[in-house]
């Protein structure tokens, strides 16, 4: 990769944040290659996304060994090299779970999948080492220990330098407590970050489940669909558009989508992005994506949101988020929680008086 003549990195006023507990520095926003890098968008149109991301000052870019059965990876190592970018500019995550091939230990978490799996990334990308990478899910079939003494592992030999988890569900997200206390038993390194969907529409995992993990281990997230698949850019308020990831994505998870607009619940949600929509709009003077990014970048425990592009002009526009933040008054929030109504309860107390919200005690 060149070095010696390679453009030089230069922030353009992006904010950046601690990944979790690390020292790593993310951007508030970078890029990631589910569904379009190297799927939908393919050759010279990936070079200009990802050319145009760094031209705003990301310098993150994530992929998985399974978008687009490996070629999302090749495709951003592809670029990274064509553009002669500096390795240490960059910050690189990856994903490891389901594979690229059929096979009993081709997939999962097993020692041997999270290390085999890891060099067949690192190949495509063509580096000799990822920033960060992510369990893509929680694997029950593996003992917790033999997961982190694999990523641990990984990092020993130079290939990662932080690893973090992916998607755990409610059940797995407890046993994220015991994954950090046997790392720390063990004197190895503990997961920093938990990469999950989080938006206006969906809360509970991101804001209750891992509330613990915020507070007893500094986790951050990496935030990955902060405009629900499109919906909160109010593209669907009036149906499903020609064109739309809806209309054109064959994955079963967008055909279930689609069928789930037209149904009573789904109407109910396009409500309420409608009523963002005017907020946005008479208010704050911005699209409802806009809105939809800064909710999501102004709360704490974020430390990167990963946006998806088609087109480099989508990330310019997401980019304008930037702007909104400072906007979201106590007022503001307070207008929105009144129109999604989703906000999270807070754990019992079982009839005990509430600790001091300043506290930084151990909820668990």
């Amino acid at each position: 990769m060149a070095q010696d003549n390679a453009p030089e990195y230069s922030t353009k006023g992006m904010p950046f944040r601690r990944l979790g507990n690390s020292g790593l520095r993310v951007p508030l926003f970078s890029l990631g290659g589910w569904l379009t890098l190297g799927g939908s968008v393919k050759g010279d149109p990936v070079k200009d996304i990802i050319k145009t991301a760094w031209d705003n000052g990301i310098n993150t870019f994530d992929c998985a060994e399974s978008y687009a059965g490996g070629q999302s990876e090749i495709e951003i190592g592809r670029v990274i090299k064509e553009l002669g970018f500096r390795r240490s500019d960059l910050v690189v995550t990856t994903k490891i779970f389901w594979g690229t091939r059929e096979g009993p230990n081709a997939s999962g978490l097993s020692r041997k999948h999270i290390i085999e799996g890891t060099k067949e990334s690192l190949e495509r990308l063509q580096m000799d080492y990822v920033d960060v990478i992510f369990a893509h899910r929680a694997d029950h079939s593996v003992p917790v220990e033999e997961v982190v003494r694999a990523f641990n592992f990984v990092i020993e030999k130079g290939w990662a330098f932080y690893w973090g988890t992916s998607e755990c569900s409610n059940a797995y997200a407890l046993t994220l407590t015991p994954t950090a206390d046997i790392a720390n038993k063990l004197g190895l390194i503990a997961p920093i970050a938990e990469q999950c969907e989080h938006h206006m529409l969906k809360r509970e995992r991101a804001e209750r489940e891992y509330a613990p993990l915020y507070i007893n281990y500094n986790m951050g997230t990496t935030v990955f669909s902060a405009l629900a698949g499109g919906f909160l850019t109010g593209k669907y308020n009036e149906g499903i558009p020609e064109g739309s990831r809806l209309d054109v994505e064959q994955e079963e998870q967008f055909k279930k989508k689609a069928l789930w607009l037209k149904s009573p619940d789904g109407q109910k949600q396009v409500e309420k992005i409608r009523k963002l929509t005017e907020l946005a709009e008479r208010d704050l003077g911005c699209k409802v994506s806009h809105l939809a990014l800064a909710w999501v970048a102004r709360n704490p425990n974020t430390s990167t949101i990963i946006l998806g592009a088609s087109r480099p002009e989508q990330i310019v526009d997401n980019l304008k988020a930037l702007e909104v933040i400072p906007k979201l008054t106590p007022d503001v929030l307070q207008r929105i929680e009144e129109i999604l109504e989703n906000k999270p309860d807070s754990w019992p107390t079982w009839g005990r008086p509430a600790l001091d919200p300043i506290s930084r005690l151990k909820v668990l």
